[in-house]
């Protein structure tokens, strides 16, 4: 269950005009790839926001259900692409059917807010969303990150990885976690998938 503290964090954030403008990442072409090879043109995006990333996998023909926790990023983009609003959701996993699953699903710097053990927790549950021989596709802060702003550091795993908690900017008071690569490619495979394309911190795994 994510926190209200985040959810209201990331709603004054969507307020004040995060993204707004901002181009997608590089990592939506090597999505939109990666899902037309693997046959997977239905899927989920968990954080989708307001439509950084989210538009531009639907211009590429992607159907996509949006998920966020923000419901001022959701109400954004619903205005955006209003033929779209009742694939929109506001929330965590759980607001989600029981058991439904998808041939895609995409996470691009979510399945980082939180500890260790938090952001663990948060991947396997969604893990669980991958319908058998589907595609997930994730991008993390890896563990090489030069972090800002101001922050102190609250746990350190022989791994390499580690978790911060924010002194100021508009994460102030809320932690985060640094992925190392051998972590992440650990829990994903102890769940049955399989990597087929890791660059840098972008990783798309098959069930």
């Amino acid at each position: 269950m994510v926190s209200d503290d985040l959810a209201r964090a990331w709603d004054a954030e969507y307020a004040a005009g995060r993204y707004a403008g901002e181009p997608p990442v590089g990592f939506v072409t090597d999505i939109v790839a990666a899902a037309r090879d693997a046959g997977a043109g239905r899927g989920l995006y968990i954080g989708c926001g307001n439509g950084r990333n989210f538009i531009p996998l639907i211009a590429a023909g992607l159907d996509l259900t949006g998920l966020d926790i923000s419901a001022t990023a959701i109400a954004q983009l619903a205005a955006r692409l209003p033929e779209r609003r009742d694939r929109l959701v506001t929330g965590d996993l759980s607001a989600l059917a029981p058991g439904q699953r998808f041939p895609l699903v995409v996470a691009i710097q979510v399945m980082q807010h939180g500890t260790r053990e938090q952001v663990h927790g948060l991947l396997a549950e969604s893990l669980h969303r991958v319908a058998l021989g589907g595609l997930y596709a994730i991008r993390v802060n890896a563990a090489g990150t030069d972090v800002h702003p101001a922050h102190e550091v609250i746990e350190r795993d022989p791994d390499g990885s580690y978790s911060v908690r924010y002194l100021e900017g508009p994460k102030a008071g809320l932690s985060v976690h640094f992925w190392a690569a051998r972590e992440l490619d650990r829990v994903i495979s102890a769940a049955g998938f399989a990597a087929f394309m890791a660059v840098r911190n972008r990783f798309a795994f098959t069930a």
